[in-house]
């Protein structure tokens, strides 16, 4: 079993006074955080329900509150001893009305997590709070990875490495399996290798189901000459791996080949793209551009990649559409797909951490076309 020590903890006050530095540009006297992904990025707080209440102002933490209800009254206190915590069943609550008597002001709100009946029931309390939207605050913090969460991610990915290594050892992908028996055993291979859990359901696509890019695994039987698409991953400590491999089953066609080594090739144009200060729609059209000058831009359907952290697809966003430049330390995928509907299709993934220079490897299982006897 790979070692899973991602060292220290967390220096949880660094990204609360990152945060309020966003608070202080926003406008805002304090943030009310609902996310529960945002709460654990925030203080380290993994229980089910919860509320965090951030001011911009309070470096020394005193009005810094975390609410959780009596379920988590031990949890809270080993996990979060650096700040108050408020023992209530209606945590999002019971911290606005906290805000409130303390005449707070101007209170910033997640208005991508937070729903209306919640906002209005807050505005229905009376606190004289100026409730204020604003969206993607952590998420913009949590694009660029410490060295904790980059040793975790790794972790994460070794995991999903070595489950894959063991699959392919053990002859468990072959003619006469069906995709869900596959899928089942590579998840639990996973588990064997150290992960809390799967980032999400494994995805086993054989011969015309590998034309589709999320199918589902069923008890469609791989057979001879097939193409089979794995994506799947691992996760520990919170954080994700997220990894696409195809495989043929016997040997490779004509067709089969040229197509995996189109893909093959726009993936390489994006993870060498991958550079700070390089905008996401660069990436993107890096990698596009290959498949597009092949003639297969229009099968090619998604976009290039995502962020991957706490969360299996966060921000940033590697598409035609994206927004903004690439940061030192932002966890990417990169991962192009061609897809011939009725025939077969292939995708090759890598999670990357973005360096200056080359980009940081973390899935390591070897992307030339392999064909499983």
């Amino acid at each position: 079993m790979a070692d899973h020590d991602p060292g220290p903890r967390p220096n949880y006050a660094r990204r609360r006074a990152a945060l309020r530095d966003l608070l202080v540009e926003n406008r805002v006297d304090a943030l009310l955080v609902t996310d529960l992904i945002n709460i654990r990025y925030l203080t380290g707080f993994t229980g089910s329900n919860a509320a965090l209440l951030v001011y911009a102002w309070d470096t020394t933490e005193d009005r810094t509150i975390i609410c959780t209800d009596g379920r988590y009254r031990t949890q809270v206190g080993e996990q979060v001893p650096d700040l108050r915590a408020e023992i209530n069943r209606a945590s999002a609550r019971r911290v606005v009305e906290i805000a409130g008597e303390w005449q707070t002001g101007r209170v910033g709100f997640e208005s991508h997590i937070l729903t209306v009946d919640q906002h209005r029931s807050f505005q229905a309390l009376g606190t004289g709070l100026d409730l204020v939207p604003i969206p993607g605050l952590i998420e913009q913090l949590r694009m660029v990875k410490d060295d904790f969460e980059v040793g975790l991610l790794s972790a994460a990915c070794t995991a999903a490495d070595a489950a894959l290594a063991a699959l392919l050892e053990r002859g468990a992908l072959r003619p006469g399996r069906t995709e869900r028996q596959v899928a089942r055993e590579l998840e639990w291979l996973m588990f064997e290798h150290g992960a809390d859990a799967i980032s999400f359901e494994t995805i086993v696509a054989a011969g015309v189901n590998s034309a589709v890019p999320h199918h589902r695994p069923t008890e469609a039987v791989l057979e001879t000459g097939d193409f089979v698409k794995i994506d799947f991953g691992a996760m520990i400590g919170g954080y994700h791996s997220d990894m696409t491999r195809t495989f043929v089953l016997g040997s490779a066609s004509e067709w089969q080949r040229e197509i995996y080594d189109l893909v093959y090739r726009s993936q390489k144009a994006g993870r060498e793209a991958l550079r700070p200060g390089v905008s996401t729609k660069a990436v993107d059209a890096a990698s596009r551009s290959v498949i597009e000058a092949a003639g297969y831009g229009e099968l090619f359907v998604h976009g290039l990649g995502h962020g991957v952290g706490l969360q299996i697809h966060e921000a940033p966003g590697l598409a035609k559409t994206g927004t903004g430049t690439l940061l030192d330390g932002v966890a990417v995928t990169v991962e192009p797909g061609v897809y011939f509907p009725g025939r077969g299709g292939v995708r090759i993934e890598d999670t990357l951490v973005v360096r200056q220079g080359d980009p940081e490897l973390l899935t390591r299982t070897s992307k030339d076309l392999t064909e499983v006897d």
